[in-house]
């Protein structure tokens, strides 16, 4: 695994147990920085950057999801769309088709059997959307 993969991982880990605890993403990190866990610089920009546009990345997640609310997403499949969603949009640095791939395999080793194939056509409408409009 790569290290940004790594840092990446560790964000989505965050994002679910804020998610989870019904605590801000921002609170999760502190408590960690505070037990002297080392976060890394990517880590910690994913995880405050889902936090800060958290409104703006479920709209647009809701709009695509067809049939599907978020609210009724599976909480591993939700936190890896905003951490994608937000990666394409909000990211210059990584490229969005590296969005997309690190979110499909990041939900068939975390989540269902059938979440790669949702995430994948999520952040596949999202993408050509987006696509169209630049």
């Amino acid at each position: 695994m790569t290290r940004r993969r790594d840092a990446r991982r560790r964000a989505i880990d965050i994002l679910i147990q804020a998610d989870l605890t019904h605590r801000a993403p921002e609170a999760v990190l502190d408590e960690l920085a505070s037990l002297g866990e080392k976060i890394p610089t990517f880590t910690e920009e994913l995880v405050r950057g889902v936090a800060a546009r958290l409104p703006e990345l479920d709209g647009m997640i809701g709009e695509h999801a067809e049939g599907w609310t978020v609210p009724r997403m599976a909480v591993v499949d939700r936190t890896l769309l905003r951490v994608a969603c937000h990666e394409m949009l909000h990211r210059e640095d990584v490229p969005i088709a590296v969005a997309i791939d690190e979110a499909v395999e990041a939900a068939k080793e975390l989540s269902t059997e059938d979440s790669g194939r949702f995430v994948n056509g999520l952040l596949g409408r999202i993408a050509r959307e987006r696509a169209g409009r630049g």
